[in-house]
């Protein structure tokens, strides 16, 4: 049996996962949309680029133990938005880093251009085949504590090649995450909206700042 292939389930089961999708791109959009407002505010405000710091710290904590307990409950969608909003905010000082630079904004639309286009690619693929990525999960598993190490070490070691080394595995981890999550809800392996949308959310959010990272490092500007 190939196991890259769902196994057949019940009409009731497909319309679950149908609900689950369409609620969980709603909420994905309109949470995008209020990261990008709030990185707006950010840069308009000038915000100091350590707040990037503290936003990511600050999600980790509201999605660590705030979220867990609030998933299933009207309440959760605005832990959600605050997660988003705080993570919008903190990216907004960075992007006024990139932005300061000679070819700035060319970097910042192109990075948002390729996160957009990796995203519905895959993301549309995943709909379209109906295959069931769930294979992938330990693979992107041990890429990721792997990868958490590399940035450890990269903070007392301080090697350019290796940064940019962990930016190029990052846009590949979170590519297959796209279609690990992607696939997880089409065929039911999640059934919860807002930890769906959570997840596709931190996809491309670490998609974005690492192409970022890339974009600029290839460009020259880095």
């Amino acid at each position: 049996m190939n196991q890259s292939i769902s196994a057949p389930r019940s009409q009731e089961q497909i319309l679950s996962s149908n609900k689950v999708l369409k609620n969980t791109y709603l909420l994905l959009s309109a949470t995008l949309f209020f990261s990008a407002v709030m990185a707006a505010v950010s840069i308009f405000l000038q915000v100091s680029p350590m707040f990037y710091l503290g936003s990511v710290i600050g999600a980790m904590v509201l999605g660590m133990f705030v979220l867990p307990r609030t998933a299933n409950s009207a309440s959760g969608i605005g832990v959600i938005f605050l997660i988003t909003g705080l993570l919008g905010f903190g990216l907004g000082a960075i992007l006024q880093m990139y932005l300061a630079l000679p070819k700035g904004p060319q970097i910042v639309g192109t990075a948002l251009a390729g996160t957009g286009i990796i995203f519905l690619g895959l993301s549309g693929y995943a709909l379209t085949s109906k295959r069931d990525f769930s294979f992938m999960g330990g693979f992107l598993f041990a890429g990721m504590m792997v990868l958490v190490l590399a940035m450890i070490a990269n903070i007392f070691l301080a090697i350019p090649a290796l940064s940019l080394t962990i930016s190029a595995a990052v846009v590949m981890i979170m590519s297959g995450l796209i279609l690990f999550d992607t696939s997880r809800i089409i065929n039911g392996g999640e059934t919860n909206y807002i930890r769906a949308t959570v997840s596709l959310y931190l996809n491309i959010y670490n998609l974005f700042i690492h192409m970022l990272h890339l974009l600029t490092a290839l460009g020259g500007d880095d």
